[in-house]
């Protein structure tokens, strides 16, 4: 593990063999272990070697901090507490029926990966509901010796929110502040379906800003300290993908042309920054196939109202 600051660690959990896809945090204070977005099960034998690395196990563990309820987040929650009952899960309040059945979310997210579900996310078990603790965004949690303030950041999935400590100055962002892989890198939306909200997420980007984190740190993929900059960058770059997307849909009704000009015009604009190998870890951390299906339904959508 890597440390940020003092009781505050990062890890990769080498998702698929691979590396800065997919982060996680701990927060380690006298009140024992929190783990923000732990990620899914097929990385939970990572997760514990880097757990055993700082001296601890899943038994140390007190609370998970969930940004929201993507299977690459959270979708090791329910083993987690299989392992360990004593573990209070911090999710949206949206979210948290999700958790307690997973059923939906499972259905849904087959439709995307099909029959990649159980070789990329493993098992998917129930959190029990008495181990969560819902949150609408505006509280404020102890956690890791240090205090959190919670904010309800939208826009790429409802049911997202970010945590931030002003002690530390870092802010647990999730997928609001998009994927980096590499530091100082492109900065990618992450727009898979089926809530992509634009005006929501520009919003929850103020209320990111309005913290004045000194590092935002990203699940995709760890810290950023250019935070002006960074967010700043997204901000484009959600109107570049919209733009991008009303453009395709304006010029061809072929679907499969319209994701195709899509993929293609995105793979250029990260291209111009990013090496060979960049662009692969950037497409396995933010599916540009399920980017396009999201900003498309978003914008056709808007086009329909």
């Amino acid at each position: 593990m890597t440390t940020l600051t003092s009781g505050i660690r990062f890890a990769d959990l080498d998702f698929q063999g691979l590396h800065r896809i997919i982060a996680t945090a701990t927060l380690q204070g006298s009140d024992g272990l929190t783990i923000v977005d732990p990620g899914p099960s097929s990385t939970l034998a990572s997760l514990k070697r880097h757990l055993a690395s700082i001296g601890a196990s899943v038994a140390d563990v007190t609370a998970l901090f969930v940004t929201h309820i993507h299977l690459d987040h959270a979708g090791a929650s329910g083993t987690l507490l299989r392992e360990n009952p004593r573990i209070k899960v911090y999710v949206h309040e949206i979210g948290a029926p999700h958790m307690v059945d997973p059923s939906r979310l499972l259905a849904s997210a087959g439709r995307l990966y099909g029959d990649g579900m159980d070789r990329l996310w493993g098992e998917v078990a129930p959190v029990p509901a008495a181990a969560l603790v819902t949150l609408k965004g505006g509280e404020r949690i102890n956690a890791g010796g240090r205090t959190w303030d919670v904010a309800y950041t939208p826009g790429h999935a409802s049911h997202h929110v970010s945590y931030f400590s002003a002690d530390a100055g870092i802010a647990f962002v999730g997928d609001t502040a998009g994927v980096q892989v590499v530091p100082g890198g492109f900065v990618l939306p992450p727009t898979p379906p089926p809530d992509i909200d634009l005006p929501a997420w520009s919003r929850s980007l103020d209320v990111i800003e309005q913290w004045r984190p000194e590092t935002l740190f990203l699940t995709h993929f760890g810290p950023s300290g250019q935070t002006g900059s960074h967010l700043s960058e997204l901000r484009d770059h959600l109107q570049l993908v919209e733009r991008l997307a009303r453009d395709v849909i304006a010029a061809t009704s072929d679907e499969a042309a319209r994701e195709a000009q899509f993929i293609d015009a995105i793979r250029r604009e990260i291209g111009r920054r990013a090496t060979a190998d960049d662009l692969r870890i950037y497409e396995m951390a933010g599916r540009f196939d399920l980017n396009w299906r999201g900003i498309a339904r978003y914008v056709v959508k808007g086009i329909r109202r």
